[in-house]
């Protein structure tokens, strides 16, 4: 089989190593006769293989003491809802900084449920530049101040994270997490959904500073929604996505065995600079969407003449092996996503196909 160069954006590449060992164990796994997707979620297998995931990225990511990481179902966008749900008391107020398309969703969720404001927002640029963050106005009756790290949809990313007071930050970090380091003592709670850089699409990380848990017990919510209920049962309150779980967990040990986030770091940086480099060196061909200063180092979005010429690039980039060029139907264009997964030499092909699209239609 010819491995396509995939560029999507979510669910999204997952290392060949990866998807070769979970075939082998995927009939029959750890000797038990079954497969894992057969076993009780009580199991000692099971729990054994979740709690070796949580510690993989904790260590991968340098999460300090004092944090829990929680394993959830529902992807980013019920993060939405229950970040309000949990963490905003009636006097409270949710602070948002709006960036994107994700960050606009989750303060609509929030108004759903109490109070909620927007310090800071990009929308009147159309997400082209990030808003700035450098002197926020958060009181004393903020809740969290809400951030989206990356955004998917428009290539645009925050580089450094804002000082916020002592207001916890909250981040949904879905893509871009264990990609670059963070000083992870800024956030009260971050969260992602893991089919960018951490697994397949089912399972969703959460991660909650423990101090901030019993404010997520004292609210008078459905158990089955509250950040304590995972926390106290190690996620097994219920019946968790067993099988994406184990997956994160091979995603996460073929990490280390790359280098860890330092080398994913280091790689972002240079499959996505190499794309830039190929936009900005097309004299006017390639239109990259987001401000210069804003520029992603996991999703690269651009433009074209016009919509024409932008469907026949992505009709061809298919006929040569390219999946998932087209940009968001929200927003139309192309895009690049270039998560972990992504090996470098898939970025080299596509500079190369887009040199030659540009001299054949330039």
């Amino acid at each position: 089989m010819k491995r396509a160069y995939n560029f999507n954006p979510g669910p999204a590449a997952l290392p060949l190593e990866v998807l070769e060992q979970a075939k082998e164990e995927l009939v029959e796994y750890g000797g038990k006769g079954m497969s894992l997707m057969e076993m009780s979620h009580r199991s000692k297998p099971v729990e054994r293989m979740m709690e070796e995931t949580r510690q993989l990225l904790a260590e991968l990511l340098g999460l300090p003491q004092g944090y829990q990481a929680l394993f959830m179902g529902g992807g980013a966008s019920t993060q939405f809802a229950l970040i309000p749900m949990n963490f905003l008391a009636a006097d409270r107020v949710g602070h948002y900084v709006l960036s994107g398309s994700f960050s606009d969703k989750a303060y609509q969720e929030a108004v759903t449920v109490g109070e909620a404001n927007v310090i800071a927002s990009g929308k009147a640029d159309k997400w082209r530049k990030l808003p700035d963050v450098g002197e926020l106005q958060v009181d004393a009756t903020a809740a969290y101040v809400h951030l989206t790290t990356n955004n998917t949809i428009e290539g645009t990313q925050f580089r450094e994270l804002p000082d916020v007071g002592d207001a916890p930050l909250f981040g949904d970090m879905t893509s871009d997490m264990l990609s670059r380091k963070q000083d992870w003592t800024k956030f009260g709670f971050m969260y992602a959904g893991a089919q960018k850089n951490l697994g397949p699409a089912g399972v969703t990380v959460a991660i909650v500073r423990e101090d901030m848990l019993h404010v997520s017990s004292e609210r008078a919510i459905p158990t089955i929604l509250k950040y304590a209920t995972f926390a106290s049962n190690e996620s097994l309150y219920n019946t968790p996505p067993v099988h994406s779980i184990y997956m994160m967990k091979l995603v996460l040990e073929w990490t280390k065995r790359q280098g860890g986030v330092a080398e994913m770091e280091r790689r972002a940086a240079l499959r996505t600079g190499m794309l830039y480099e190929t936009i900005d060196a097309s004299g006017g061909f390639y239109n990259g969407f987001a401000d210069k200063e804003a520029r992603s180092r996991m999703n690269v979005t651009w433009r074209m003449q016009d919509e024409a010429i932008e469907k026949r690039f992505v009709q061809e980039a298919l006929q040569n092996g390219f999946e998932g060029l087209a940009g968001h139907r929200s927003v139309g264009g192309l895009r690049a996503s270039a998560y972990n997964a992504v090996p470098v030499e898939a970025c080299e092909a596509l500079v190369q196909f887009m040199r030659d699209y540009q001299r054949r239609n330039g």
